[in-house]
């Protein structure tokens, strides 16, 4: 499981996947969450805006899983 640092309250799910260099670019965010299964506490999403907060984890089946930690 890797760990996320946020220095905010929350980040959304897209900037999850810029700051883990999963995606590049807003459209390769839109690409990711249709075509991967992705979880934020064991449920789908597929909101690029989805806030994240410290406590959240996301699992991407074909990435890995990440916790966000302040």
């Amino acid at each position: 499981m890797n760990e996320v640092k946020i220095h905010t309250e929350y980040i959304t799910l897209g900037q999850l996947l810029k700051f883990q260099n999963i995606a590049a670019s807003g459209g390769d965010i839109k690409a990711i969450l249709s075509t991967q299964e992705v979880l934020v506490n064991g449920e789908p999403e597929n909101r690029r805006g989805k806030k994240l907060y410290a406590g959240d984890v996301v699992e991407i089946k074909t990435v890995g899983i990440f916790k966000v930690v302040q």
